[in-house]
């Protein structure tokens, strides 16, 4: 591995080399080293609260015109860099070139939209019910945030965490997942050289099993913001019940998608394609469970498995590619594992092939599972790769019971013509956001992001909801001054 680009953690504003080191490689090519990741242990990760709880008393008193202008800069950078930085994500997570670009200039639409956040005004003048006295309720930074992300989308949930963390005048320590170290330290590098004092923005590169603890449980951190696994999600929560920190979870999603004989057949297969397998069916918001009634069911699975027919795999940065690999051999064990399990509670297999290309790499063709029952394993829990499964209903009642039936209520979504159809599921699906012939994966940045049950936990990410995560209230009362 010599000669390869070596990542470090960044802390205090300096270069700080671990003790161990973790290949980067490109799943689309096992033979290519994209980096190698210098990983820290537990005296990287307190160095790194130490430096942001030093930097926080002077960062979380610059006014919000100073910290507009960093993520404003920032911001213009990664759009510059799209091309370059697209390229990056994409060798490295191996979602397709043009969705790699995508969610780089989704990163860079967050920071500019949180540099406005930035300038808005966020507290209250009120009148007491009492003669005579003055209330203010301001809005005020909450301290050392720990933000931990997942791999799936390597800048852009990082992006939307540490936006509004530094917005608000909190400092931060950021520990990316293993496998994206690249796309992270490229974020953390723009950011402070976009003008953030030495320790507000400190990366930690090491194992979470080391360095989580100490991200989670320092007393010297105020809130965790953490996207993952429902496990490691629980094992947080848990982890600061003594505490009293605030925590912020997006966990796993699975995501429903209605069709009722009202779809329009087309809109409703394109919808699933697109919910089920883009990014690779690697996101929490994916389409994983086709909930379809008896009156379009085998028209919409023939339509569905012909389109799957004609769908590309390969190479991420090759172009005309429909879907990348899966991210590594561990994950392609899962979904081939799932399938498996499936089949053998009495599923038909559509796809689910191991490919070949021009590179060894983790390719997977789609996979429909077909006569599932909405209690089979596959739908009850998260796969989290190109893998959706059927379940035939009756009408549009038992679908809606199906799509309720889930305990991972992120996303859920319905395709029909039938607008007195689409208003009642709105309204009645347990899902945290819920689409209308539309992707059930796809949300807009500048709009609250959550779900509810085991999906996530505290307040939502995302547009206006950010500020109850990252803020911290304080009411102020004021009498008039003794006279002199």
């Amino acid at each position: 591995m010599s000669g390869s680009r070596v990542l470090t953690s960044v802390v205090g504003g300096q270069a700080v080399a671990g003790s161990d080191e973790r290949p980067d490689v490109n799943p689309s090519d096992l033979s290519d080293l994209v980096a190698i990741a210098s990983l820290g242990g537990t005296s990287v990760a307190s160095d790194a609260v130490a430096a942001a709880s030093a930097a926080f008393a002077t960062w979380s008193r610059t006014t919000p015109w100073q910290r507009a202008e960093v993520l404003d800069r920032a911001g213009t950078e990664i759009i510059a860099r799209a091309d370059e930085l697209g390229d990056l994500l994409a060798r490295e997570e191996g979602k397709t070139y043009p969705e790699a670009r995508g969610e780089v200039v989704r990163a860079a639409q967050i920071m500019k939209y949180f540099a406005g956040v930035a300038l808005q005004p966020h507290g209250q003048a009120l009148d007491s019910v009492r003669p005579g006295i003055d209330i203010t309720v301001t809005r005020e930074p909450v301290g050392v945030v720990s933000v931990i992300t997942p791999w799936n989308f390597p800048i852009a949930i990082p992006a939307w965490k540490i936006a509004p963390a530094l917005a608000f005048g909190n400092t931060v320590v950021f520990k990316p997942a293993d496998l994206v170290p690249a796309s992270a330290w490229e974020l953390v590098d723009i950011l402070n050289r976009a003008g953030l004092p030495a320790g507000v923005l400190n990366l930690v590169l090491g194992r979470g099993s080391v360095v989580g603890p100490v991200l989670t449980g320092d007393p010297a951190v105020s809130a965790v913001t953490f996207t993952g696994s429902v496990e490691t999600g629980r094992g947080i929560l848990a982890g600061s019940a003594g505490s009293g920190i605030k925590v912020q979870l997006e966990l796993g999603g699975k995501n429903p998608l209605v069709v009722t004989e009202r779809a329009d057949l087309a809109v409703a297969v394109e919808c699933a394609m697109q919910g089920g397998f883009g990014s690779t069916g690697q996101r929490c918001t994916a389409s994983s469970i086709l909930v379809v009634t008896d009156g379009v069911h085998d028209a919409f699975v023939d339509a569905l498995t012909a389109r799957m027919g004609a769908w590309s795999v390969g190479d991420a940065r090759t172009g005309g590619i429909d879907m990348g690999p899966v991210v590594d051999a561990s994950q392609l064990a899962q979904d081939s594992s799932y399938l498996d399990t499936a089949r053998a509670e009495g599923a038909e297999i559509v796809g689910g092939k191991r490919v070949d290309g021009a590179t060894e790499g983790h390719y997977l063709t789609p996979a429909l599972a077909v006569g599932t029952s909405i209690t089979d394993t596959i739908n009850r829990e998260e796969v989290f790769g190109p893998v959706m499964s059927v379940v035939r209903v009756a009408d549009y009642a038992e679908a809606l019971a199906a799509a309720n039936a889930s305990t991972m209520n992120l996303s859920a979504g319905i395709c029909t013509a039938d607008l007195a159809e689409a208003s009642h599921f709105k309204r009645n699906s347990k899902a945290g956001m819920v689409m209308v012939n539309l992707p059930t994966a796809g949300v807009d940045f500048h709009v609250p992001f959550g779900g509810r049950g085991e999906s996530s936990h505290g307040p939502r990410e995302q547009g206006t909801a950010a500020v109850e995560f990252f803020t911290t209230s304080k009411t102020a009362y004021t009498a008039p001054g003794s006279p002199s």
